[in-house]
């Protein structure tokens, strides 16, 4: 059900305290044609009643003409900030920049970062949002797990449908998502709840076998058919199976882009109120899907750009995969097992 004004300005002020907002900074709330009314409205009046200079920075849709679908993560590269440099000296000037248009996979982002400048991302539908509130402890409990991604130099994934994925560690960052920008030149995502990082080019080597359940974004659907991905030197060089596989096969060929087939990030979700049947309830053009990101116990890996993580892979095609019951290994510990997280922090809702 919708969810009210009061809820989201509540929604917004824990977040805004949590992110450190202090009277007398200024905050630019960046919107496009797709931000939700709501969200927007509500975002402004919190920034505001918490002392904040705020501006709001509307800006024109790209990717149209190329983009095979509405999402915003369909086709990466190319934002509305691309050549602004009028839109990127206000965001550089700004503390904290509240993302309600979707800016990712960008040089401008990273630039803007580099200024100090805090961006947190927020798309979701607002009673998503209000569902999904981060807490200090969603923070502690993803940084537990980022800990342990950074002591690690293997990550091994297995599953019953004969998924046996090996995957090197260390070149790349281990990265956490709790849903709030605590630090300069943080970047965040409300909602989420995860830990990632990148594999090491060129050595991440095994099978991924996807089956009726999993989820592909951001075509938002379950696969109903198994989908058997054989991956050598970091890459997907088999995409096998019935028509799902020849669904995700012939979306990835589309961009004809032999990087498109790369390994790019993986990780575990750690959101206990994310849920993997959500998906299947809204209209695919009202959510990017982060109940599928970020659902306890998924193993989320992605094919695409490692750009985000310092890389130089910047290709537009970006598909997110979060698959259930999997069990995955650092150094031979179990973090995850048959899809059950295996720590000592459990955030309750």
């Amino acid at each position: 059900m919708p969810v009210s004004d009061y809820a989201m300005l509540e929604a917004w002020k824990t977040v805004l305290e949590l992110s450190r907002l202090q009277s007398g900074q200024t905050v630019t709330v960046l919107t496009g044609a797709a931000s939700h009314p709501q969200t927007v409205s509500t975002a402004l009046t919190a920034a505001a009643l918490m002392g904040a200079v705020v501006n709001r920075l509307d800006l024109q849709p790209v990717n149209a003409e190329k983009a095979l679908s509405r999402d915003a993560l369909a086709y990466l590269g190319t934002t509305p900030l691309t050549g602004n440099r009028a839109a990127i000296a206000a965001l550089k000037e700004s503390d904290l920049v509240l993302d309600l248009m979707t800016l990712l996979f960008s040089p401008e982002q990273h630039e803007i970062l580099r200024s100090g400048t805090k961006i947190l991302l927020a798309v979701e539908p607002p009673e998503v949002l209000v569902r999904m509130v981060p807490s200090v402890e969603d923070r502690a409990r993803v940084k537990a797990a980022t800990d342990r991604i950074v002591r690690a130099k293997v990550m091994q994934v297995r599953n019953d449908a004969g998924t046996d994925l090996t995957c090197a560690l260390g070149q790349y960052p281990a990265i956490s998502e709790y849903g709030f920008v605590d630090e300069p030149g943080r970047w965040d995502h409300w909602p989420s709840g995860f830990a990632l990082t990148w594999p090491n080019e060129g050595q991440t080597q095994g099978t991924i076998v996807l089956s009726p359940g999993d989820i592909l974004l951001p075509q938002k659907s379950y696969i109903r058919s198994e989908i058997r991905l054989v991956v050598k030197d970091g890459f997907a060089v088999e995409i096998q199976g019935g028509m799902d596989a020849d669904l995700l096969s012939e979306y990835v060929a589309s961009f004809n882009d032999p990087e498109a087939y790369a390994i790019s990030h993986i990780g575990w979700g750690l959101q206990p109120r994310a849920h993997w049947t959500t998906l299947g309830l809204y209209d695919r053009e009202a959510t990017l899907g982060m109940d599928a990101r970020a659902f306890e116990g998924n193993f989320l890996f992605s094919l695409g750009p490692n750009n985000e993580a310092g890389g130089s892979r910047t290709t537009a095609c970006h598909i997110d995969i979060p698959m259930r019951n999997c069990t995955v290994t650092l150094d031979g510990e179990a973090v995850v097992t048959r899809g059950k997280v295996q720590d000592q922090e459990r955030t309750h809702a």
